[in-house]
């Protein structure tokens, strides 16, 4: 596996906490903590989440600009991606809103989150969201959870919901599996077709065979999201002592893209 691969590192998530594991960031300066050791471990890009006074999932401006300021201070050669997940709780108009307040360089967007009922409304929103992304050279990775979600897409595509650039994707496995745990298997449908006319794609996995998953799509010509937000165990079965250990067991079954090959690959 000498192709570049990049390892994005998702250490924490919306749900996870303190009792899920002792490791899991929660506070701003636990999350910067974190990402210099998955930085070191072989990371080259953080997806970043924060949360409020009590730990909870938050989509706030001015939280993500302490975050960000203190990576750029601590781990400078490291890229950010900042969520937009929604949780239940905010709405596709927040999300736009968050976004064009902090306009961060890289932003993931769950599709089916975004273009919500599909009516016209909801479909001119992510319209002006999609193509002022790409105006403002904001780099938004779509994230896709099953081939109906693919479908929708392609769709969108086709009609102009989508700009022209071709897009990067993030495939979910295990996500609304009964028991959130993924199998290698469920990724050869999403890959079918070669993914094409996808700009690239790259996989996270719910559940203790995240590993199988990776390597398998790394051998593919994905690449990887990994960390507690999906799964606390190494490859063996055992638990992760921390974040970094789930970086470093991947980054030592590939070639971890550095910064400059993970600009080239995701940026625009």
């Amino acid at each position: 596996m000498t192709r570049p691969t990049i390892i994005m590192a998702a250490p924490n998530g919306a749900r996870k906490v303190k009792t899920d594991h002792p490791a899991v960031p929660v506070t701003i300066a636990e999350t910067i903590a974190t990402a210099k050791e998955c930085h070191a471990a072989g990371a080259s890009i953080l997806h970043a989440h924060v949360r409020d006074d009590d730990g909870k999932h938050l989509l706030d401006a001015g939280r993500y600009r302490q975050l960000l300021d203190g990576l750029r201070q601590e781990v400078p050669e490291m890229l950010v991606q900042i969520t937009t997940e929604a949780v239940g709780v905010y709405t596709p108009e927040q999300q736009v809103d968050l976004v064009f307040a902090l306009k961060p360089d890289f932003v993931s967007v769950g599709f089916r989150e975004m273009i919500g009922d599909n009516g016209e409304a909801a479909r001119a929103l992510a319209k002006h969201f999609y193509h002022q992304s790409l105006a403002e050279q904001i780099n938004v990775q779509h994230i896709l959870y099953d081939l109906d979600d693919l479908k929708r897409f392609r769709v969108a595509m086709a009609d102009g919901i989508l700009p022209a650039a071709r897009p990067h994707l993030l495939l979910v496995l295990g996500r609304y599996s009964g028991n959130f745990q993924s199998d290698p298997a469920e990724m050869k449908p999403f890959i079918g077709d070669g993914l094409t006319d996808m700009a690239s794609w790259s996989i996270c996995a719910f559940g203790h065979r995240e590993f199988d998953v990776m390597t398998d799509a790394i051998a593919s010509g994905g690449h990887c999201r990994v960390g507690f937000e999906n799964n606390l165990y190494l490859k063996d079965g055992s638990l992760a002592p921390n974040n970094a250990a789930l970086i470093r067991q991947l980054a030592e079954a590939c070639q971890p893209a550095t910064r400059e090959e993970t600009l080239s690959l995701f940026a625009l």
